[in-house]
């Protein structure tokens, strides 16, 4: 484990409850509500079935009277919500515990933005687990702190976790210190699919259906006679439905603070949607648009010196953008579709691609998302136009 000593992560207080977690795992041992069972702490069944009424408890009601037997089980609901939240602290929350953790009224409450469900979960303060699927993202991040510079541009790399039969990588949340922020996902490049996922040049019945019931018209009269398109076709086709193809990024994802996140953004295409989407993220707060440019200039010129970044090309990956009342930050994420390329090529991520050149146009979209934030009007100066709502968000 590689952490930049600079960058103030892990917290101080991940030591501390680590130490706090097993000495709750050995408590609720000793009181008989959890066993560890393969090494992975387990509530007994025996101390849930009494949570399958809410009013269960009075039947054991005893003759002192009603507040102590209430008392009693207030108790017993604390152990309950110790063993919950120190299963969360050791193995991957499911959508119950996450639930709970919601319901206790947490300040910090935990989502995923985007991506597969079921992929994060919080491993503690300050971290995160991640579902390793496909790939070796494992080694793009442990590749990723060989450079100092890159350190600082992405999550902090910890540790890999087998957890049953399922893999993880454990790696900082970078929501972690944060207010309940507006937080933003953009994928950049021109293209978000592997070569290889497309060297299959066979045409496909359902990925025509796909793509009529998305466009009726977009099918040529060739592919609609055979009613079947190549997988090649159908995610070129895709990528032309939102940004990706002309300004080699899109918005994925977004969250205001209070709601819940907003995810159907893939129809945002032209540029004044893209703008005015970006200005109800913004909100009009100018100030958070001059640090975020200027974070990303300064994640554009580490990418354009990196060494590592020259010789892999970075296929799907994302800007997670955040912000609340005093901070704002951005940083690189999601590198399961990281691959070298063959050591006679070096990329610029700028150039059109075509097949064998291995070029996704990374950095013409990070280029192109300095230059949109950069038009995003602020209070400070009115827009030159009246916005209108992006497509997803319209009534």
């Amino acid at each position: 484990m590689d952490i930049n000593s600079n960058s103030g992560f892990p917290p101080q207080s991940y030591s501390t409850a680590f130490n706090l977690r097993n000495e709750i795992k050995q408590y609720l041992m000793s009181k008989g509500l959890s066993k560890l069972k393969n090494g992975v702490l387990k509530v007994n069944s025996s101390s849930n079935k009494g949570a399958a009424s809410k009013d269960s408890w009075r039947s054991g009601c005893c003759v002192t009277g009603k507040r102590q037997c209430r008392k009693q089980h207030e108790d017993s609901s604390l152990l309950k919500f110790l063993a919950l939240n120190a299963l969360e602290l050791s193995a991957p929350a499911s959508d119950a515990l996450l639930r709970s953790q919601q319901m206790q009224g947490s300040n910090q409450a935990w989502f995923q933005l985007s991506g597969h469900p079921d992929a994060f979960a919080p491993a503690g303060p300050g971290t995160i687990w991640k579902k390793c699927s496909g790939g070796d993202e494992k080694a793009v991040y442990e590749a990723l702190a060989g450079e100092p510079e890159l350190r600082g541009i992405t999550p902090a790399y910890l540790r890999h976790v087998n957890y049953g039969s399922q893999s993880f990588i454990e790696l900082q949340d970078l929501l972690f210190g944060f207010r309940d922020p507006h937080v933003m996902d953009v994928k950049l490049g021109t293209r978000t699919f592997l070569e290889s996922e497309v060297e299959n040049t066979v045409a496909r019945h359902d990925l025509y259906l796909k793509m009529v019931g998305v466009d009726p018209d977009a099918p040529t009269e060739e592919e609609h006679n055979s009613q079947a398109v190549t997988k090649m076709r159908y995610m070129q086709f895709r990528e032309q439905q939102s940004s990706t193809c002309s300004l080699g990024f899109r918005i994925e994802a977004m969250k205001f603070r209070g709601s819940p996140p907003v995810t159907d953004l893939k129809r945002v295409k032209s540029d004044e949607e893209v703008i005015d989407t970006m200005s109800l993220f913004l909100g009009g707060r100018g100030d958070v648009r001059q640090r975020l440019l200027a974070r990303l200039a300064e994640i554009k010129n580490v990418l354009d010196q990196s060494v590592y970044f020259k010789k892999h090309e970075v296929v799907g990956s994302s800007i997670l953008i955040l912000y609340d009342d005093t901070k704002v930050g951005a940083w690189l994420i999601d590198f399961a579709k990281t691959r070298e390329v063959p050591e006679d090529i070096t990329l610029n991520h700028r150039v059109q691609w075509e097949p064998g050149n291995h070029e996704e146009g990374f950095l013409f979209g990070l280029d192109n998302l300095i230059k949109v934030l950069g038009k995003v009007p602020s209070k400070s100066s009115p827009p030159n136009v009246t916005p209108t709502k992006p497509l997803a968000l319209k009534s």
